[in-house]
């Protein structure tokens, strides 16, 4: 996967807790200044990590249903998930290197 996929409420399961290999959910908004700033790296990541990572984006105004399932309390936020389970989450605009550090124990 080259690019992040866009999910919603209906379609979280299937692309993120059904999924075969961990998957890394952006959890953002448009109006959001960190999170259009935090873009590139996770659009970097998700080429960085193709075969291994899954990378998704979830709109949190337009899928309120999914963001508050997760507490999603502050954007960006970044939750890996793994076997359908939340294993690890970022919720501050970080470096590439933070991030894929935290991301690799779980790869």
């Amino acid at each position: 996967m080259a690019k992040p996929l866009d999910v919603t409420d209906a379609t979280f399961a299937e692309e993120v807790e059904k999924s075969p290999v961990p998957v890394l959910v952006d959890f953002w908004a448009p109006w959001c200044g960190p999170c259009l700033r935090l873009a590139p790296t996770v659009e970097q990541i998700a080429v960085d990590q193709s075969g291994k990572l899954k990378v998704v984006k979830l709109n949190v105004d337009e899928n309120p249903s999914t963001a508050t399932r997760f507490q999603v309390m502050s954007i960006p936020t970044l939750i890996l998930f793994k076997d359908g389970a939340q294993v690890e989450r970022i919720a501050v605009a970080v470096s590439k290197a933070a991030i894929v550090s935290q991301l690799q124990r779980h790869l």
